[in-house]
């Protein structure tokens, strides 16, 4: 029997609310009471009203919640996980079984491959338990509790989901290990404040029984799908739809694996990525339209969203599949589509073969300004010398490793540390910038940087890029301007493509 409906009519999870819920100024979170800021409330009430800003497909993942969080209530239950985390799924994937992102973490829980082996997920051929929600739900438990097993304190091991355990103990030391009661401020990490406007709109949105209802078939090892189907009296079609961590016929015999069979109306767009106003990473915005001319940016390939368009159905009508849509856009599978917006369909470029410089709008970040003129993040990021969280509104960006020669670089307008009172303070001592993680979360690369040295031990060349101002060079060495000033014999604070300066590192 195959289940259809023309159209499941969603209760309207948020229409009681009148508005989006508030952000409390304390709320309990895995047995811990968090005391929330005032700046913090601000950012996540932000988060929140973009959440909830379509009833439409809020109440989609409303309903994929009241569908899935029994499984994984269960699946935390039995591995003693606070109940809190199952909004950590909304975050990851929005519960769609293949979600991929860029950096190809996979499924309910956006784990990569060798982390979820490590975590004792199969993944191979014939299956992928990225996909499996009881499977996949209990190695992120595994894994959040080897988290906390480092720092007692559950808000830490939310945030090693993301950034690794390694990275949190570099970043907060010994600090609120064991702790019960946290402030959250605007200093506390973006992840952890992205969650919590998660548990905030959906936490009353996804209580009592959904539209659809999934049960766990046993005895299942060694069926195929056609004989499943049969016994069920469903459509297999249907069957390999909430199964799509099955990627054989049959059924391996290796060891019991969670079958899920729908019971109930579904809704066509329940298994769709159809996401609108989902909140993003800090310092982001609808972008506005790229310019495109023949459908080539930059002399790439793009192809136009139209209105009420899905991932899924944007990357199929550009005939490729979404896991290289997303990797050429530089998006993963939360990121909601822009009617209007241009996307690519092939790979950006390291800079512009025209205009090298372009100065940022209000709402711009660097997605926006990556997309308008088809150069990668990472480029724009090492031409200028910002990242995801740098203010860009009337910043002025090199798009090219070509400097103009008669344009000083506008990577940062600040050469020299000021007192209070404007004056130039020479000793003035830099911290290096945060190493990215050498021990990244489940669905983070790995990554780091090294100072090759020559010479006397500690004692470095460092070479001058395009973005490169004293200032930079002084934060990312952690020493003083004055010191390198001192060490190259410098006069004043030009410097020049390719130049090497002699650096001694602390």
């Amino acid at each position: 029997m195959k289940l259809f409906a023309p159209a499941l009519i969603f209760c309207g999870a948020i229409a009681s609310f009148g508005q989006s819920p508030q952000v409390p100024h304390k709320m309990q979170f895995a047995g811990m009471t968090l005391t929330i800021r005032d700046d913090a409330r601000r950012e996540i009430q932000a988060d929140v009203d973009a959440l909830t800003k379509s009833p439409k497909y809020f109440d989609i993942k409303a309903e994929r919640a009241k569908t899935y969080f029994p499984i994984i209530e269960r699946v935390f239950t039995e591995e003693r996980l606070p109940a809190d985390f199952r909004f950590l799924a909304l975050q990851e994937s929005a519960l769609i079984a293949d979600a991929v992102s860029t950096s190809n973490a996979v499924g309910f829980w956006q784990f990569k491959d060798f982390t979820a082996i490590e975590m004792g997920l199969r993944v191979d051929r014939d299956i992928d338990e990225r996909m499996n929600i009881a499977s996949a739900s209990r190695g992120a438990a595994k894994y959040i509790k080897q988290c906390n097993h480092y720092f007692n304190n559950w808000i830490y091991a939310l945030q090693a989901y993301q950034m690794g355990a390694g990275g949190v103990m570099r970043q907060v030391g010994d600090r609120d290990l064991g702790s019960r009661h946290m402030e959250i401020t605007s200093e506390t990490y973006w992840y952890v404040k992205k969650f919590l406007a998660h548990k905030v709109a959906f936490e009353h949105a996804v209580e009592g029984p959904g539209a659809l209802e999934v049960v766990s078939l046993s005895n299942t090892s060694g069926k195929s799908l056609e004989e499943i189907a049969k016994e069920a009296s469903i459509d297999e079609e249907q069957l390999r739809t909430f199964n799509k961590w099955l990627k054989a016929e049959r059924i391996p015999d290796d060891r019991d694996y969670t079958f899920l069979v729908p019971k109930g109306q579904i809704n066509p767009e329940f298994t769709v990525l159809t996401i609108a106003g989902a909140p993003s990473k800090p310092q982001s915005a609808p972008p506005l339209p790229a310019p495109a001319k023949e459908n080539l940016i930059n002399g790439i390939p793009v192809i136009q969203a139209q209105a009420g368009e899905s991932l899924t159905g944007l990357a199929t009508r550009a005939g490729i599949n979404l896991n290289r849509f997303l990797s050429y856009n530089e998006m993963d599978i939360t990121n909601p589509i822009y009617a209007g917006q241009w996307y690519f369909i092939e790979k950006k470029k390291k800079h512009t073969d025209g205009q090298e410089l372009y100065t940022a709008k209000a709402g711009e970040n660097l997605w926006a300004i990556s997309q308008r003129f088809g150069v990668r993040i990472k480029m724009l990021k090492k031409y200028n010398s910002v990242d995801e969280r740098t203010s860009l509104e009337g910043k002025t960006l090199f798009l090219s490793y070509h400097r103009p020669g008669s344009v000083t670089s506008p990577s940062d307008t600040l050469t020299a540390m000021l007192d209070e009172e404007g004056a130039f303070e020479w000793d003035v001592s830099l911290a290096p910038k945060q190493k990215e993680l050498d021990s990244a979360g489940p669905n983070q690369p790995a990554s780091g940087q090294n100072l090759t040295t020559t010479g006397q031990e500690g004692t470095g060349l460092h070479e001058v890029r395009p973005s490169d101002t004293l200032y930079s060079v002084a934060r990312q060495y952690g020493v003083t301007i004055k010191e390198i000033m001192e060490w190259n014999g410098k006069k004043d604070f030009s410097l020049a493509i390719g130049e090497k300066l002699r650096v001694v590192s602390r």
